[in-house]
């Protein structure tokens, strides 16, 4: 992102949104300090980020001026790091694990870090990702431009040198530009993720991570992975994955991720790959998803043991709202015949998940429905295509009523999208498109 696209009145607005922000988180004490850092260390100000995150009391200020400053920021007190007003400082990670770390993964009790504000960055060149919350509550990440990060990926091995053992299945994108893990209650928002393996990253390695917030970012051209993913992971300290529930991925532009490599990336991803892992309740609302290597929604669970093993959990994820176009088709076992706005694909069944309100064009296939029981309720979609409007490729049940084929004469009629039964239901249908 160019300095002069930085100072457009869009990010002007995002800036007010970091300072109501600072204010919200400052307010929390009457003692607070500020501790301001400029890269000549002069005028009482500290000539490193490090530097002054040591001398900081929790509930401190960190306010940084103008400059590139070359090193890795490890925070593990709550504190607020912003830009100083007019500025926009670079955090230049190379050679280094992180740009940014919130920590609060330790080997002793308690464990967690909380009330921690990151604002106005740009955070570039790391070995590992831009910007790493571990262990967080009530941690907002805002108005920050993350790109060019993942550095140590080995493609062509998958895999990532170096990177910390608690992060149990990463070598493949190396955590991706922003990453929450085992984090909850908090927000990521206005932010650009652009250029890294991955865009925004949830997982549940070292806790829950639950009741999050993804909003307003601009998430794009990200070669190797989704744009956003929900990952419920290996476990780095219990026997069971923790799971990945109840985030919220709201009002986002995701464009253009996982291209580089087929199959390598959708624009939001939510997986439960193996049993015991857990991905549910979470909501996909109003975003826009196009052109993105993969579905533009994609699901994905692709190993359900009988008992005695513990289930998969994929239940009650709702995808509402979206504007989903240009996206590309599901690979391996989770296949789709073309390119496709939605896929479920589950070889354990799915319980509670609702496609409604979804405006899907320039795919072959609206929704894909692969799994071997139960059912997916869509209504009031707007299939604005010539080819599939749901596909259901497995033995369970899409109710797909009240939906706009394309014309007002249903589906499989002339100049409608057509459907792919057995197990669909689909009357009545719209006759004209779905007006929110």
């Amino acid at each position: 992102m160019s300095q002069n696209k930085r100072i457009t009145p869009a990010h002007s607005k995002r800036h007010v949104i970091g300072i109501g922000l600072l204010s919200l988180f400052a307010a929390s004490t009457l003692t607070a300090a500020t501790i301001c850092v400029n890269p000549g260390g002069t005028s009482g100000c500290k000539s490193t980020i490090s530097a002054a995150v040591a001398a900081a009391s929790p509930g401190d200020v960190i306010q940084v001026w103008q400059g590139t400053y070359k090193e890795a920021v490890v925070i593990t007190k709550a504190l607020s790091l912003v830009a100083a007003e007019g500025s926009h400082p670079t955090i230049d990670a190379t050679g280094l694990p992180n740009g940014i770390f919130v920590n609060g993964f330790t080997t002793a009790p308690p464990l967690g870090i909380s009330n921690v504000l990151v604002s106005g960055f740009k955070v570039e060149n790391a070995n590992f990702e831009g910007i790493l919350v571990v262990s967080g509550s009530n941690v907002t990440i805002a108005d920050n431009h993350v790109l060019n990060n993942d550095k140590a990926l080995d493609i062509d091995n998958g895999t990532c040198p170096g990177q910390p053992p608690f992060e149990t299945n990463e070598g493949d994108d190396c955590g991706e530009g922003i990453h929450l893990m085992g984090t909850n209650h908090s927000s990521v928002v206005h932010n650009e993720s652009e250029k890294n393996s991955g865009g925004i990253l949830i997982t549940d390695e070292t806790g829950t991570s639950n009741n999050n917030l993804i909003t307003g970012n601009s998430v794009h051209d990200n070669p190797y992975d989704c744009g956003i993913t929900l990952a419920s992971h290996p476990p780095a300290n219990a026997k069971l994955p923790y799971g990945v529930f109840n985030n919220t991925i709201a009002h986002n532009d995701v464009a253009r991720n996982g291209f580089q490599v087929p199959g390598a990336g959708a624009g939001v991803g939510i997986f439960a790959p193996f049993p015991g892992t857990r991905d549910s309740g979470n909501v996909v609302i109003d975003n826009d998803l196009h052109d993105n290597g993969l579905p533009g929604v994609t699901m994905h669970n692709h190993a359900a043991a009988p008992a005695p093993a513990p289930s998969v959990n994929m239940d009650d994820n709702m995808i509402i709202g979206n504007r989903i176009w240009g996206n590309g088709k599901d690979t391996e076992d989770a296949a789709t015949s073309g390119p496709t706005g939605i896929n479920l694909f589950s070889k354990a069944p799915v319980n509670g998940t609702v496609v409604s309100q979804n405006s899907i064009h320039d795919e072959s296939i609206g929704i894909a429905f692969n799994a071997p029981s139960n059912q997916i309720s869509a209504h009031f979609n707007n299939f604005d295509i010539t080819g599939i409007g749901v596909d259901n490729i497995g033995t369970g049940v899409v109710n797909a009523n009240f939906n706009w084929w394309g014309c007002a004469t249903g589906p499989g009629t002339s100049g409608c999208a057509t459907i792919v039964q057995p197990g669909v239901t689909f009357r009545p249908w719209l006759t004209a498109p779905f007006e929110p």
